[in-house]
């Protein structure tokens, strides 16, 4: 069984920065992959950025070059830095680990920027 846990989020204005943290615990022996889904009011939940344990990265347009996803594998625990927040960035964001198939969620964080 695997725990995720989600930290960060919060509050900030257009052009600032938030991290985001999702760490996993449990019985994690092989590659896994691990990353942040989000949801704005009205909208579908979008993928947001992902990393594999082997450090491949994956991005949506909206987020490229503004946001970058690290994986501390000692950890099992990944890390979203969002930089030059927009007020389109608002939404809850949802950590995930997927590990064997299956799929691991922490709980909500919401992300909100003011303009």
């Amino acid at each position: 069984q695997v725990q995720v846990v989600a930290s960060g989020g919060g509050s900030v204005q257009a052009g600032g920065s938030l991290r985001l943290s999702c760490a996993a615990s449990g019985s994690i022996y092989n590659s896994y992959i691990m990353g942040w889904y989000r949801q704005a009011p009205g909208l579908q939940r979008e993928l947001v950025a992902q990393i594999t344990s082997g450090g491949n990265t994956y991005y949506v347009d909206s987020v490229k070059g503004r946001s970058t996803i690290a994986l501390d594998n000692t950890k099992n625990t990944a890390y979203l830095q969002m930089n030059s927040l927009k007020p389109e960035d608002t939404a809850v964001y949802y950590c995930y680990c997927e590990y064997s198939e299956r799929w691991y969620w922490g709980r909500g964080t919401q992300v909100t920027v003011s303009s």
